[in-house]
C-alpha cells in the first residue's frame, strides 16, 4: 500500500444544479434549482474522469469522503478508496468541502482530485494553497478558473498519466470566483482568489477566462448586422449567450440576456432566459438553429455558463445548424488550441468533433477545428 498512488478526491454533488434551469450557478440555490427540476451532475462527470483510471485501480488508493462527496463514486467503480472525513448532514456545505480538503491534504496525497466550479476550487484553495497538488474536474456552471481540466476525460487521462509514471510539469494557476448575484442581474465581476499547483499540460488544462469588451467593435457590429440579415422566416433561433450574440440581439432590437439563453422567431423574442428543459419543448419538432459564440482565451463552445444547451437540446437542434460567430481576434487568443465541446455526453463531444465554419465578420467565415482527436 505504501507505494501506491495516493489519489485525494472531493466531489461538490451540488455543484452546477443551477445552469441547466437558468440560474447561472448554484452557489445558496441548490434548492431552488432542485424544485425547478434540476439533476445533479457533478457525481457524473466524477465517474467520467475516474473511469479513465479503471485499468490502472492496482497502482492507488483513493483518499475522500464519505457519501456523495466521494465515496459513493468510488464504490461503484470498485475503486479501492479510504475514508477521511464523513459530513455531519446533508447536504454537504463548503465548509465541509473545506475540512475534507485540509484532511486528505495531511495524508499526503499526490494530486487532489475535485468536482465542482469555482465556488469549489475557491473552498478549497483557501485550504492547501499551493502546497498541494489538485486537478478541477469541471462541474459547475461558471469555470472561470485555471485549476480545471477542459472536461471529465481529461482530467483523468492527465491523472492517469501521473499515475502512470509519466514526467509532468507543474505550474500555478489562478483561482478565479465571480459575484454569483451580480452575474444573474448580467454583470459579470470575476475576481482572483489565489492560485494553486497544477499538473501543466496544456492539452488537457483550459485556460483562464478572458474578460473586457470586445476591442474590434467595427468587426462586431458588421458582424452582428450581416447575421441579423440572414435570419430565416419560421425558424426558431437559438440565441446563445455573451457579448458577441448579444450584438446581433442588439441589431435586432430585440431584449437580450447576456448570460442566458433567448428564442428568437420571425423577428420576434418568444422565450426569453429559457431553462434547458423549456429550450428542449421550444426546438424540438421545429425548424430550429444555434447561433453561439465561444469563451475568449478558453475556446468552450459549450459546458461553460449555458448548460442550458444541453445534448438533447444540441441534437435536437444538429451540429448543421450550429452558426459560431467570433472575431478573428478572439480566434487568435485561442494560439492555434481548438474548440472545445464538454456538454456532459463523451458521445456527442466526438460527434461534434470535426473542422467548423465560423463567421468572424460580414460574409467572412474561417474553418477551425472543434474538439481535440483522441490520442491518448
Amino acid at each position: 500500500m505504501a507505494n501506491l498512488f495516493r489519489l485525494g478526491l472531493i466531489i461538490n454533488p451540488l455543484a452546477g444544479l443551477g445552469g441547466s434551469v437558468g440560474l447561472k450557478g448554484s452557489d445558496g440555490q441548490a434548492a431552488q434549482a432542485l424544485a425547478l427540476g434540476a439533476t445533479p451532475q457533478a457525481m457524473n462527470r466524477a465517474t467520467t474522469a475516474l473511469t479513465e483510471l479503471l485499468t490502472l485501480r492496482d497502482k492507488f488508493t483513493v483518499y475522500t469522503v464519505a457519501g456523495d462527496m466521494g465515496q459513493s463514486v468510488c464504490a461503484a467503480l470498485g475503486l479501492d478508496y479510504q475514508l477521511v472525513y464523513t459530513p455531519d448532514s446533508w447536504p454537504s456545505s463548503a465548509t465541509d468541502t473545506e475540512t475534507a480538503a485540509r484532511l486528505i491534504a495531511e495524508q499526503g496525497v499526490d494530486i487532489l482530485l475535485f468536482a465542482g466550479g469555482d465556488g469549489t476550487a475557491r473552498n478549497i484553495c483557501a485550504v492547501v494553497g499551493e502546497n498541494t497538488t489538485v486537478l478541477g474536474i469541471p462541474a459547475g456552471v461558471k469555470i472561470h478558473s485555471g485549476v480545471y481540466a477542459i472536461s471529465p476525460q481529461a482530467a483523468g487521462k492527465l491523472v492517469a498519466k501521473l499515475i502512470a509514471g509519466e514526467l509532468v510539469s507543474l505550474s500555478e494557476a489562478p483561482v478565479m470566483d465571480i459575484d454569483e448575484q451580480a452575474f444573474r442581474a448580467g454583470v459579470v465581476k470575476a475576481r482572483r482568489f489565489g492560485e494553486m499547483r497544477i499538473p501543466a499540460q496544456l492539452r488537457y488544462v483550459q485556460s483562464v477566462k478572458m474578460g473586457g469588451r470586445e476591442s474590434e467593435e467595427l468587426v462586431l457590429a458588421d458582424l452582428a448586422a450581416y447575421v441579423a440579415g440572414q435570419l430565416e422566416d419560421d425558424v426558431r433561433y437559438v440565441m446563445g449567450s455573451g457579448s458577441t450574440v448579444a450584438a446581433v440581439m442588439a441589431e435586432l432590437g430585440l431584449d437580450n440576456t447576456l448570460l442566458g439563453v433567448d428564442v428568437v422567431e420571425n423577428g420576434k423574442l418568444i422565450a426569453k432566459d429559457v431553462t434547458a428543459a423549456q429550450l428542449l419543448d421550444l426546438v424540438q419538432g421545429y425548424p430550429s438553429k444555434l447561433i453561439i459564440t465561444l469563451i475568449g482565451g478558453q475556446g468552450h463552445v459549450f459546458g461553460r455558463g449555458n448548460q442550458q444547451l444541453s445534448p438533447a437540446v444540441i441534437r435536437a437542434i444538429g451540429r448543421d445548424n450550429i452558426l459560431l460567430i467570433a472575431s478573428k481576434a478572439k480566434l487568435q487568443q485561442l494560439d492555434s488550441r481548438p474548440l472545445l465541446a464538454d456538454t456532459g455526453d463523451a458521445v456527442l463531444d466526438q460527434q461534434l468533433t470535426g473542422l467548423i465554419n465560423i463567421l468572424t465578420g460580414y460574409n467572412d467565415y474561417v474553418m477551425y477545428r472543434l474538439g481535440y482527436e483522441d490520442e491518448v
